[in-house]
């Protein structure tokens, strides 16, 4: 008996402690995923999550289904059952020009009472899935896509993952309403959707081909654990009975707000058509300096009883409609196309073009991504093709002007040899990648060792392209750890160097075994491991060699890592050159061990926020973001009240305005460089 009372205690206080646990983790999700305001590290996060399991492992039958552990997904969800929605998820009609608004603004007008008040609430159309996302009792217990409108699917397990989304309601008890129906808009963010499909090249695979489309791949996987490592987000910005607790719809979006979910910074109310059509004019600037893929623009009707009046003809309310923004494009002629063969063997396209402006910038190159794309779109070489920004980020090739054709385009040759060593070029059925099949190409350790010493990984100084091509030329450094055995002497004697020259660069690369271990996982070029989930791996194993022992399970319960990161580390450290690299650079004094206190006092940049924008003198965006990132600091991809510094550069555009009108502080390279020197 005195047994079985011990055991009750003890059961109760792990059940305790989870309880305070899953808060705890859920309040720091909230701060993370919703305020983009993080209090704790990666690391600490991931500690809380780890005793959280262990507690939910000795007592399953206890575990709630909005537990945070229950957003990793893994569970196969089979085909997505059929839902009907509450009240229909209708969609917008669309207008193109300020006459077609102030038209709508007529008809509004004259289905009310003579002399009503008309506001509008103006939102940014963010570009992703609409969905449906029901609580009950402040609880999600269900997550629907729009369908027809009636009816759409449900895909719970999977919006589950999104950790933008509360499994539970950050409301005071009174305040939970019984029922909640929360529509909003599942996207990938710009960030993501690069990483995303650079991962696909190097494993082969199709490429999406705007974030949109890579959001609704994502969010209709049967498999929910592929949806959780897919960085997804969420925006709310409607309650779906149309009345929600209040008559205004500004004061449901407060409401959603203060429920915990995401929305848009970049909504606002207007009294009238005219200041509407001011608010898309202005915001047409500060869209493309946002973190997200925008459209458009919707109008709403401020006042819940008036659209309640207005209501709707099929399928759209009369009390919305979205601005639709002509895409900006720009004709040029197709010159060539060079291939280059990527640090994994892979052999990426980029179409070489002649100048033209877009976007505020001058563009000569474009991504053509591979031969499936190129043969999908019909390009020749010589073609007149329109362009645009894909995630206005990367310049893309939408088609080809077959009509200004003359005969003299020529059609691309797929290679069959690497341009790089010459050796065979192979493609593996079902994948879209072309991969040159010699383990000892060049390319591969070229390009490698260029990114083990670039900015962003090792940062040794001076030790560029050239410089690494010579060294290898000469059979001086077959891989990374050479570097470490290079002398004063041999430096000295390379093209364009000297003495002075040579010292310098065995000074930085000695520098460089202080870099730290996150630098390092990121220098070695594991696939999938970018800097933040090198900076997680350090932070959660501390040592080079904790990691190298952790098994599948252990990796994969790291946050932001999952199983296709864990099995790609645990390949590359099975195989035993990778093995005998690892030797040699512990051997000369490269640290792999993590080191909070001495990354602490090198922080000259901790707790800023910092946006870069602009062609930089010397820094490339990603270089500038590493720097500021190793040096403590926070970067986001767009400008809000949080941001401390600008760091612009030429043709800044619309973060630049946006800087000035908020009155964020704005910075050239060398402040930047300067407050990175100081101590």
């Amino acid at each position: 008996m005195e047994e079985d009372s011990l055991f009750a205690e003890e059961k109760e206080r792990s059940l305790s402690e989870a309880e305070n646990l899953r808060r705890t983790i859920r309040h720091h999700e909230y701060l993370y995923y919703v305020l983009d305001a993080p209090a704790i590290s990666d690391g600490e996060y991931d500690k809380l999550v780890r005793r959280l399991r262990e507690i939910e492992a000795a007592y399953p039958e206890a575990v709630p289904a909005d537990s945070p552990t229950r957003r990793v997904g893994g569970e196969a969800a089979g085909l997505f059952s059929p839902v009907t929605h509450l009240t229909p998820l209708l969609s917008l009609s669309n207008a193109y020009s300020a006459g077609e608004l102030r038209a709508f603004d007529k008809r509004v007008r004259e289905a009310l009472p003579p002399g009503s008040k008309v506001e509008y609430v103006m939102e940014p159309k963010i570009d992703g899935l609409a969905c449906s996302l029901l609580y009950e009792k402040g609880r999600l217990v269900r997550a629907a896509t729009r369908g027809d409108g009636t009816t759409g699917e449900d895909v719970t397990a999977n919006v589950r993952t999104i950790k933008a989304v509360p499994l539970v309601l950050r409301l005071p008890e009174a305040e939970v309403p019984q029922l909640l129906d929360v529509r909003g808009e599942v996207y990938m963010p710009r960030a993501a959707f690069v990483r995303l499909n650079e991962a696909r090249v190097e494993a082969g695979e199709a490429e999406f081909a705007n974030p949109r489309n890579a959001a609704a791949g994502s969010l209709r996987q049967l498999d929910s654990s592929v949806t959780a490592g897919r960085s997804l987000s969420f925006f709310a910005y409607y309650i779906g009975d149309g009345a929600g607790s209040f008559d205004l719809h500004s004061d449901n979006l407060a409401f959603l707000q203060k429920a915990g979910f995401k929305v848009s910074e970049n909504y606002q109310v207007v009294p009238g058509i005219e200041e509407a059509i001011a608010y898309i004019e202005n915001f047409d600037k500060v869209r493309p300096g946002l973190s997200y893929d925008t459209d458009g623009a919707v109008l709403k009707v401020n006042s819940v009883p008036q659209q309640r009046r207005l209501g709707a003809t099929g399928k759209d309310p009369r009390w919305a409609i979205a601005y639709k923004y002509p895409p900006e494009q720009a004709e040029t002629i197709l010159e060539d196309i060079v291939w280059r063969t990527g640090r994994t063997g892979v052999l990426t396209p980029t179409g070489v073009l002649a100048p033209v402006r877009l976007s505020g910038s001058v563009i000569s190159r474009a991504t053509l991504h591979n031969i499936d794309f190129i043969r999908g779109k019909g390009i020749k070489l010589g073609d007149r093709v329109v362009i645009n920004k894909a995630a206005e980020i990367i310049p893309e090739v939408l088609f080809v002007v077959e009509s200004a054709r003359t005969g003299e385009e020529k059609e691309v040759a797929i290679p069959t040899q690497c341009p790089d060593c010459g050796g065979p070029v192979v493609r593996k059925e079902g994948e879209a990648a072309l991969r040159c099949t010699n383990p000892h190409c060049p390319a591969l350790g070229r390009e490698g060792l260029i990114h083990f010493a670039s900015r962003e990984a090792m940062n040794i100084e001076g030790c560029g392209p050239s410089l690494l091509a010579q060294l290898q030329e000469k059979g001086l450094v077959k891989d990374a750890a050479d570097l470490y055995a290079l002398t004063e002497e041999e430096a000295a004697n390379l093209e364009r160097m000297g003495e002075k020259s040579g010292a310098k660069l065995i000074k930085a690369i000695a520098a460089s075994k202080e870099a730290g271990l996150d630098r390092l996982l990121f220098a070695l070029g594991i696939r999938h491991v970018g800097a933040k989930a090198a900076r997680t791996l350090a932070e959660t194993f501390g040592s080079l060699k904790a990691l190298q022992q952790a098994d599948e399970k252990e990796l994969a319960a790291v946050s932001d890592i999952g199983p296709k990161i864990a099995q790609s580390i645990l390949t590359y450290f099975s195989v035993p050159g990778n093995q005998r690299l690892l030797e040699k650079l512990e051997a000369a004094g490269v640290k792999t061990v993590w080191d909070k206190k001495s990354v602490g006092k090198a922080q000259p940049l901790a707790g800023k926020t910092f946006v870069f924008t602009g062609t930089l003198p010397t820094l490339g965006r990603s270089e500038a973001q590493a720097l500021a990132l190793g040096a403590g600091a926070k970067c986001s991809s767009s400008v809000s009240k949080k941001t401390d510094y600008v760091v612009a550069g030429e043709e800044a555009g619309s973060k630049l305005a946006k800087a000035h009108a908020l009155g964020v502080a704005v910075i050239d390279e060398a402040a930047f460089l300067k407050m990175l020197a100081e101590k």
